[in-house]
């Protein structure tokens, strides 16, 4: 074991490049190799935030269900939403089947039905990072690629079906 091994923080190796001769950091729980030597443990799983192929922001539209048991069971579309979650689920798949299947698009869907107000913009959310939606529906924008679609997806705010569109 090399003088500078022993010093590398758990979870690091050091190796030296074929082609440059130089020493760079392996850390062991990932295979992702840096330059600069590690400060601290390797991390035991990749952070999206540090993965340079992730998108740091998307683009997407959705379509929104509200249901009796969201965050504010009201919409412009509605005063007061009765409907229950399962309801509201069934909608939501409907629609998706409209919009695979070519029967509708899903900007018309989303104008028409949508119970959140960026349904005046085709539903419509513009652009957003990470941190700035809630977490099953972050998670599911930024799984998906340029141009597909979710399928429903749930949070506080009731039953969505995003579309990225960039």
């Amino acid at each position: 074991m090399s003088n500078q091994e022993e010093t590398l923080p758990e979870g690091w190796e050091a190796r030296k490049s074929r082609s440059t001769g130089l020493t760079y950091f392996l850390n062991k729980h990932t295979k992702k190799s840096q330059w600069d030597k590690p400060d601290g443990p390797a991390p035991l799983v990749d952070d999206p935030e540090d993965d340079d192929s992730a998108p740091k922001e998307v683009r997407c539209s959705h379509i929104l269900v509200k249901h009796v048991g969201s965050r504010r069971p009201s919409s412009w579309r509605e005063q007061e939403i009765t409907r229950s979650i399962y309801q509201a689920m069934d909608l939501i798949r409907d629609y998706r089947q409209k919009i695979v299947n070519k029967e509708a698009t899903f900007e018309e869907l989303a104008r028409e039905f949508s119970d959140c107000s960026s349904a005046k913009r085709d539903g419509d959310l513009g652009f957003f990072k990470r941190g700035q939606m809630q977490k099953p529906f972050e998670d599911e924008a930024f799984s998906l690629k340029v141009g597909q679609l979710s399928h429903p997806t749930e949070t506080q705010s009731g039953v969505h079906i995003i579309l990225r569109t960039a």
